[in-house]
């Protein structure tokens, strides 16, 4: 067959079906045959899915079986079945339900994106709805599942506990409060390590500023963190950098009243005295950090 045989026929895709447009194709029969032939396929294939798709069902037929289609593990199946329930039965109080449901099997699939569009729209159109306070557990669990490491940007860690901090808030008596307030301590935990991962930073590159700022956000924010005693101990660091000498023992102070059995508070007392802060000398007498400063020379 020569070269502008395939300038004979034109497939024009429409939206909604195929179009052929067909020229001189009585010319070459057999071509014609095969392309009707696949084309008539390809239609039927189509139609017979679109058919089972939208085929119009009761409302509890719908419903349970995407129940069943969740019971099975078949969350992809299942989240369509429930928007079928939705969109055949808007008026419905199934419908309300479903969307919930939808918003549940994307999660259970790992498809976190779609589950948060379903549980967002949810949490808007039906804010009074008795199952708002789990609307917002799976909005947390949704952003929770999603955390990434403290090297990276924590936007997803700060809506999770937004979430979870308005459920808690809203909703405290309730069982998903109570499993969500185990994960604000997490996630609390992980902000103010990226807080002390920036300070860090900055301070060793000599951006005192930057870092005291960063380091004073912990002690502000995330108090009774795993982080606070190490900011502490970062904040009497950049104090003593930008020779700020009162500001570093006042800082010391609470770090010692506070957290006196913590390393950090050991490292700080090395740090301004050069001993270890538990000797004899220190148990039997005075602070050490009155010490420091009675002994500090007179201007």
């Amino acid at each position: 067959m020569g070269e502008g045989y395939s300038d004979k026929i034109v497939l024009i895709i429409m939206s909604k079906g195929w179009m052929l447009v067909i020229q001189d194709f009585f010319k070459f029969p057999k071509i014609y045959s095969a392309c009707v032939l696949s084309l008539t396929l390809f239609l039927g294939a189509c139609s017979t899915s679109d058919d089972e798709k939208f085929d119009e069902r009761p409302v509890g037929e719908l419903y349970n079986k995407g129940m069943a289609e969740l019971k099975d593990k078949q969350y992809e199946r299942a989240a369509k079945i429930f928007d079928e329930v939705e969109r055949q039965h808007p008026y419905s109080e199934w419908a309300t339900q479903a969307q919930l449901m939808t918003a549940y099997a994307h999660y259970q699939n790992q498809k976190y994106e779609k589950s948060l569009v379903a549980v967002d729209s949810f949490i808007n159109l039906h804010p009074a709805h008795p199952e708002i306070a789990y609307a917002y557990y799976l909005q947390g669990l949704c952003y929770y599942e999603q955390l990434s490491p403290v090297e990276r940007d924590q936007k997803v860690t700060e809506l999770a506990y937004e979430s979870f901090e308005e459920l808690v808030n809203r909703f405290p008596r309730t069982d998903y409060a109570k499993d969500a307030k185990y994960k604000i301590v997490l996630l609390r935990d992980m902000m103010a390590a990226k807080e002390m991962d920036v300070g860090r930073y900055y301070q060793e590159r000599k951006g005192y500023i930057g870092a005291m700022n960063r380091f004073r956000s912990i002690i502000k924010k995330y108090q009774n963190t795993s982080h606070t005693p190490e900011a502490l101990h970062r904040l009497v660091e950049v104090y003593l950098a930008l020779g700020l000498k009162e500001e570093a023992r006042t800082t010391a102070a609470v770090l010692g009243h506070n957290y006196p059995d913590n390393p950090w508070y050991a490292e700080t007392y090395l740090l301004m005295k050069g001993q270890d802060f538990r000797s004899e000398e220190y148990r039997q007498g005075e602070s050490w950090l009155d010490k420091i400063w009675k002994a500090k020379p007179k201007a």
